[in-house]
C-alpha cells in the first residue's frame, strides 16, 4: 500500500530519496562533532591525568617528566625544544597538562573552537617532533595522527551544537 496523500517532500513523508538525502545532509552537517567529542575528552582525560599524577610531575625518578624528556631528547628532530623543557620538568609539565585541559574544554563546548584546535595541533606536533619522533614506523606514533586529526577542526571550527555557533546567531539577530 503506498500513501498518496503526503506530497514526496513533505516532513512526514515516508522514507525514500527525499528522507535519504535529508538523513544525508543531517550527517554531513553533524561530521565533525564524533571528532570533537573524541578529541576533546581525550584531551581533557590527558590534562587531568597529567595533573593529578604526583610521579609524572616530577622532575626525577620512574616515570617524571624529567625521566621522559631525558630518555627522548637524543633521538627528538629537535633535542633544543627538549632542553628548554628540561630546564623546568614540572613547571613544563603543567604547563602541557593546563594545556591540554584547556583545548579539550574548548572543543568540547564549541568555544573558540578554531582557536583551541590550533592550540591542540601545536600540543601534537610538539609532541610528535620530541616524544614520538623515533617511533618506526612513523604510523605507530599516536602524535601525528592528533596533528592530522585537529586539521579539519582548525580548518571548519565547530558549525554546529558549539557555543560559537550559539553566539555567532545570536550577533546577526542584534545586527539584523
Amino acid at each position: 500500500m503506498t500513501r498518496t496523500d503526503v506530497p514526496s517532500g513533505a516532513p512526514d513523508a515516508p522514507t525514500g530519496s527525499s528522507g535519504l538525502r535529508g538523513l544525508r545532509e543531517l550527517a554531513a552537517r553533524h561530521a565533525l562533532l564524533p571528532l570533537r567529542i573524541f578529541l576533546g575528552v581525550t584531551f581533557v582525560y590527558a590534562g587531568l591525568d597529567k595533573l593529578t599524577d604526583s610521579v609524572f610531575l616530577s622532575a626525577t625518578g620512574s616515570g617524571s617528566i624529567g625521566e621522559l624528556m631525558s630518555g627522548v631528547r637524543d633521538t627528538s628532530a629537535i633535542p633544543a625544544m627538549v632542553d628548554l623543557a628540561l630546564k623546568a620538568p614540572v613547571g613544563f609539565a603543567v604547563a602541557l597538562a593546563i594545556g591540554e585541559l584547556l583545548v579539550g574544554l574548548g572543543v568540547l563546548a564549541g568555544l573558540l573552537t578554531r582557536i583551541a584546535a590550533v592550540g591542540g595541533a601545536l600540543i601534537s606536533l610538539s609532541l610528535w617532533l620530541t616524544v614520538s619522533w623515533a617511533v618506526t614506523p612513523y604510523y605507530y606514533g599516536n602524535d601525528l595522527i592528533y596533528l592530522m586529526a585537529w586539521t579539519p577542526l582548525v580548518l571548519a571550527g565547530a558549525p554546529y551544537l558549539s557555543l560559537d555557533s550559539l553566539i555567532r546567531s545570536r550577533r546577526s539577530r542584534r545586527t539584523a
